[in-house]
């Protein structure tokens, strides 16, 4: 076990190693220069030798192999460098807009996960087969929503026109209700997806039918046999979603105004402010990296068969 989760360790260091490196590569390959966008500004008076005292002075002159190993030197210590345009530390600007995005996600990924499980075990039980075909068929209706536009249309129907849920100064809780349902819905569409067609697989496992043949009746089946044998792959692709789950949140964010990584990354890319964004990059990347780790760790509570597998590649 040791031996396997030193592998995963390994593994999880090469991701977040290339992550950085291609992500390094790619933003200085963009057109723009972030303190060119602010300093070239007439209303600031400065001259062409002033500008390039301040290129100098951000580093931005040096050989691109000095600036990749400063920093990547920089982010091993958690130093994420200085925004041009903000002018203060990034790890201010994340320090101040992270928990709005966090506040906003985690709500999202639990309804998702609520939303997954109540479609999935309802077209289970129900015994009508178009309920059942109905249910099925959501998870394809609410991929293919737009985030942006599900967002706008809640705002539309429930703020507008119903005059529910206000999104003009709205209290702190109550702003976040649309947000959640417009970041969950399109997350529990694969969610809901995996999980009906392993519900459908282990059904027609042996060991299903002897419970049956011993007189469980459906819904015990359901509940004691069959989910925790039908949860393993959907706790595997729910590690896979966080990408999906913080680009829908810099969506969301984007659509009803909130604070957060959307709107940071959004000016961010405006202003060609590459410190930022490879914060940003990295912050992203070590949440996957992290959170497909706990994954491999907590697989083999729910099937003992997995342990075998870390034994034999440790």
């Amino acid at each position: 076990m040791t031996g396997y989760f030193t592998q995963r360790l390994g593994q999880a260091l090469l991701v977040l190693w290339v992550a950085f490196t291609v992500s390094f590569v790619l933003l200085q390959v963009l057109p723009g220069d972030a303190i060119l966008i602010k300093f070239q500004n007439p209303d600031l008076g400065l001259s062409p030798a002033q500008i390039e005292e301040m290129r100098q002075s951000y580093g931005a002159t040096t050989p691109l192999w000095q600036q990749y190993l400063h920093s990547l030197g920089s982010m091993l210590r958690g130093d994420f460098g200085f925004s041009v345009q903000a002018g203060v530390p990034v790890s201010e600007l994340l320090a101040e807009n992270f928990p709005a995005t966090l506040r906003l996600a985690l709500p999202g990924f639990v309804l998702a996960t609520l939303l997954a499980v109540v479609i999935a075990f309802s077209s289970s039980l129900t015994g009508l087969r178009w309920l059942r075909n109905a249910l099925q068929s959501l998870p394809s209706l609410f991929i293919s929503i737009p985030t942006f536009w599900l967002g706008i249309a809640l705002i539309q129907v429930f703020s507008f026109q119903l005059r529910w849920i206000p999104v003009i100064n709205p209290g702190e809780w109550v702003g976040l209700i649309l947000p959640v349902i417009t970041l969950a819905v399109p997350i529990s569409a694969p969610l809901a997806q995996i999980l009906i067609r392993s519900i459908d697989q282990v059904q027609t496992q042996p060991f299903v039918a002897v419970a049956r043949a011993k007189g469980a009746s459906q819904r015990r089946v359901l509940w004691h046999h069959v989910a925790r044998n039908a949860l393993l792959p959907v706790l595997t692709i729910a590690g896979l979603l966080l990408g999906e789950l913080i680009a829908g949140a810099l969506i969301t964010e984007t659509v009803f105004g909130l604070s957060g990584l959307g709107q940071l990354t959004q000016q961010a890319v405006n202003n060609q402010d590459v410190a930022v964004l490879q914060a940003i990059v990295m912050i992203s990347a070590t949440g996957f990296v992290l959170i497909n780790l706990l994954v491999d760790v907590f697989s083999p509570l729910l099937d003992p068969r997995l342990k075998h597998y870390q034994r034999a590649a440790s």
